[in-house]
């Protein structure tokens, strides 16, 4: 497989319902809940590119363009943008989509860093 199918093949697309046990005091998601989500979809399509273990070592800047209310579905969606040695980059955006039409845009966007590594917890190549 080559470098391009691979990251085409782990992309991923996770949905979510935003709940108002979710929300904060505006009843939009909270912040660090994006990013808890933005996290772990970031870590999931790093591991479907890889396959090993693989462990966040930093997140770049995350921009909160529009709020996620209350009522609304989230589609976050990564994709490898980079791949180092050691390492690889992923890039998260958050869409909210209104549940009773087609209304849909980007609301938050943001770059995950791994490491992947061995059972001795040393870095090690992210391509087998």
């Amino acid at each position: 497989m080559t470098l391009e199918q691979k990251i085409n093949a782990s992309e991923t697309h996770i949905f979510k319902a935003v709940f108002p046990n979710t929300t904060n005091h505006y009843d939009t998601l909270f912040g660090g809940t994006a990013m808890q989500l933005m996290d772990e979809v970031a870590f999931i399509t790093a591991t479907r590119f890889s396959r090993q273990r693989m462990v966040t070592v930093s997140s770049d800047r995350i921009d909160f363009k529009k709020p996620i209310p209350a009522g609304t579905f989230a589609e976050l969606i990564g994709k490898v943008i980079h791949v180092g040695n050691t390492s690889l980059k992923v890039h998260v955006d958050i869409y909210v989509e209104q549940m009773y039409s087609l209304e849909r845009e980007k609301a938050i966007s943001g770059v995950f860093t791994f490491v992947a590594l061995n059972e001795n917890k040393e870095p090690v190549s992210v391509i087998k």
